[in-house]
């Protein structure tokens, strides 16, 4: 049907750019970008333990696609909503078409596990056996383990007249057992594996099994594994003594983990969001997921008491939740993983010097992980630290664990300074490590506001007012990244440090309306969502046009998470009609169709998924030879204009801006090897490199290379 639809734009060159045709569908494009992880851990090149990885974050992604997506596909279903999203797609639509793309790249996942990297894990010396695999004294052991450590913590629930069906915990692994008794005959239990054990269970070698009896299972790595929940299914016999165990069935329940939140209406919206943390468990059941042996009595058990349809339940032909493969990451066989390599320090930031000294003198930009981020916990610790600093700003959207920000913010409260800090509650999954970091910071004296009623906070900025012999100076720190210094690890993401009266200003501005009442949404030189974001995007898009039919040059580049807004992607059209050529390079979701004749036959679009997750955000205009390139934390999607406050920055100084366009931006986009195409379809296919052509892997360049953005230092 789309490829029909295709071959008919094709032919007839619509001009109607609201046509549902011209878009792709935001949650299958999801799952071309979920599709393109799983390529990587289907890559021979790669090192094992990094192909296990992706495999892993495969179905991490694919369990809060449904948790998050389906979900609100599902309640918008059930709530007969008539909202239709531009490709036209009704959610019943979107739903069935995602369990058809879903069904063959499942199988593709279990193939690639079974088949290909446990065979080479076994190769490695790391075998991950089944239970009746292993020897005699290996279970005596299991058994042992059991015992000590699993039993106690086991609670098996029946499900007959007098124990009604127990709650099924989101994402929790369970067993559907089947027990027989003398007395009433076949009956059915439920028994949860508590998260609290590994669930790759560490077993010595037979040989190796009497020096390990008084240890236990204390040696995490010995090279066999065992998954835990078949340890638990061995031994059931302990925990329903005097019955004859059938049968145990592993199954998992994928809950809607998205509760809406009434923020007007809620007096407290730290205890709120405490409150929806803990609803999450209790979602509707979205997704079923259960072992390929279970019989069809035991599905149909399941399937009634859970309340979900056929289209739900996914059968799974190997272990279910493979997203926890990602403990094989832990054992210390660095020959299996990728190379180390040492981030850099900007050579104007690798003195004694004061950074603030620094910053006076010139502007920094920094691209993590390639350049450390050490520079930016310095930042904060010299503002606490530092006499003349008066207060400190933030904004703090997912922080993670042991926070040196987050230290760096309480110690400038303990000397004294003023600090505001806007923790954001409701960044996705990092809500209970953002409450436990709010109250911390509360409790250190600082001001901790939770942002705009009806609004994330996604904006990545700080500032920190320091008085001088001049007077009041405002430094700054804008970034398309979080203060996340486990993450600036992985992703790549600009941060960018100036003292620029400006744009100090600007962020002032900001911080007020984040924090008190302000309703100015006048600002000199930042773009700022909701409001004028959106507007300026589309104003600059429009602008080129104007200077294309007038000069002939017209160019546009943007590198982004995602593209899904439909006015931008409208403005994508126009400016591809007039003659503009536009490069998009969007990690994830593109909804809109490059190579349409007439229409974007100017557009090309690539996506890089490779050892890095690609964060960073750079919005590029040729503007007749006037350039400007924008920075900032927002994508071209909805939420992002209209539902989050952002920040887009612009880069004035010609030597950072040619830095960006030549040793960033255009490097990505001469990608060869990780980069892939997107057709009109929707679908990718390799980046075709000539026969004489350079091969570009960006981001094994921009390692080889890194700190060659600093050369105008």
């Amino acid at each position: 049907m789309v490829i029909d639809n295709i071959k008919h734009m094709l032919d007839s060159s619509p001009q109607d750019l609201s046509d549902p045709d011209l878009y792709l569908n935001r949650e299958l494009s999801w799952l071309k970008f979920n599709d393109r992880v799983l390529e990587e851990a289907l890559d021979q090149t790669h090192p094992l333990f990094e192909r296990i990885k992706f495999l892993a974050i495969f179905s991490s992604n694919l369990d809060e696609f449904f948790m998050i997506r389906v979900s609100g596909l599902r309640r918008q279903m059930e709530a007969d909503t008539h909202k239709v999203p531009p490709d036209g797609l009704l959610p019943s639509e979107q739903l069935a078409m995602i369990r058809q793309r879903l069904l063959p790249i499942l199988e593709e996942q279990y193939a690639c596990w079974q088949k290909d990297l446990v065979p080479k894990l076994k190769e490695q010396g790391i075998k991950i056996l089944h239970y009746e695999q292993l020897k005699r004294k290996q279970r005596k052991l299991l058994r042992r383990y059991f015992k000590k450590e699993i039993y106690p913590a086991l609670t098996p629930l029946a499900f007959d007249p007098g124990h009604p069906f127990p709650h099924i915990s989101n994402l929790s692994m369970n067993l559907a057992i089947v027990v027989r008794d003398s007395k009433h005959g076949q009956r059915f239990a439920r028994l949860k594996v508590p998260k609290i054990y590994p669930r790759l269970i560490s077993i010595p070698s037979e040989e190796k099994t009497d020096e390990y009896q008084e240890l236990g299972l204390d040696e995490r790595y010995s090279g066999n594994f065992v998954w835990v929940e078949e340890v638990v299914k061995a031994n059931l016999d302990l925990l329903f003594p005097g019955l004859k165990i059938e049968a145990a069935y592993p199954f998992r329940v994928t809950r809607d983990a998205d509760p809406e939140i009434e923020e007007d209406e809620a007096s407290d919206l730290l205890s709120a969001i405490e409150e929806s943390v803990r609803e999450r468990q209790f979602g509707t059941a979205i997704r079923l997921e259960i072992d390929c042996s279970m019989p069809d009595q035991v599905r149909d058990i399941l399937q009634t008491n859970l309340d979900v349809e056929s289209y739900q339940v996914f059968v799974i032909d190997g272990p279910i939740g493979l997203s926890d493969a990602m403990e094989l990451m832990d054992i210390n066989r660095p020959e299996l993983k990728d190379v180390p390599f040492k981030p850099i320090i900007p050579p104007s930031l690798a003195t004694e010097e004061s950074i603030f000294s620094v910053i006076r003198r010139k502007n920094i930009l920094m691209y993590h992980p390639y350049d450390s981020f050490d520079p930016v916990i310095r930042f904060i610790r010299e503002a606490a630290r530092d006499p003349e600093v008066l207060a400190i700003k933030m904004t703090l959207y997912r922080v993670g664990p042991d926070s040196p920000v987050v230290a760096a913010l309480m110690e400038a409260r303990e000397n004294g300074k003023q600090v505001a800090v806007l923790v954001e509650l409701k960044a996705r999954f990092d809500e209970e490590n953002n409450i436990i970091w709010a109250k911390s910071l509360e409790r250190a004296g600082v001001h901790v506001v939770y942002g705009l009623i009806g609004l994330k906070t996604h904006a990545k900025a700080s500032v920190v007012i320091r008085h001088e012999s001049e007077g009041i100076r405002r430094y700054i720190h804008l970034a398309t990244g979080n203060y996340n210094d486990v993450t600036a690890r992985v992703y790549t993401d600009l941060g960018y440090f100036t003292c620029d009266p400006a744009l100090g200003k600007d962020v002032s501005a900001l911080f007020n309306g984040l924090t008190g009442y302000s309703c100015d949404e006048e600002y000199e030189k930042l773009l700022v969502a909701p409001g004028e974001m959106q507007k300026g995007i589309i104003s600059r898009i429009d602008r080129e046009i104007k200077i294309h039919q007038k000069k002939g040059d017209g160019y546009i580049a943007f590198k982004m998470n995602s593209l899904a807004d439909h006015q931008c992607i409208e403005a994508l059209y126009r400016a591809s009609q007039a003659g503009v050529i536009v490069d998009i390079q969007a990690r994830g979701i593109c909804c809109l169709r490059p190579g349409i004749p007439g229409v974007s036959e100017n557009i090309t679009v690539t996506s890089i998924v490779g050892r890095f997750l690609e964060h960073a955000r750079i919005y590029y205009f040729r503007n007749g030879g006037e350039e400007e390139i924008w920075l900032g934390s927002a994508d071209l999607m909805p939420r992002n204009l209209y539902r989050r406050v952002e920040t887009l920055f612009p880069i004035e100084e010609e030597t950072i801006k040619n830095a960006i366009r030549d040793e960033i931006l255009n490097i990505h986009l001469k990608d060869n090897v990780k980069a892939r195409l997107m057709l009109s379809d929707g679908s990718y296919e390799p980046v075709k490199k000539g026969e004489n052509d350079e091969v570009y892997n960006s981001q094994e360049w921009m390692i080889n290379n890194r700190g060659i953005w600093h050369h105008f230092e």
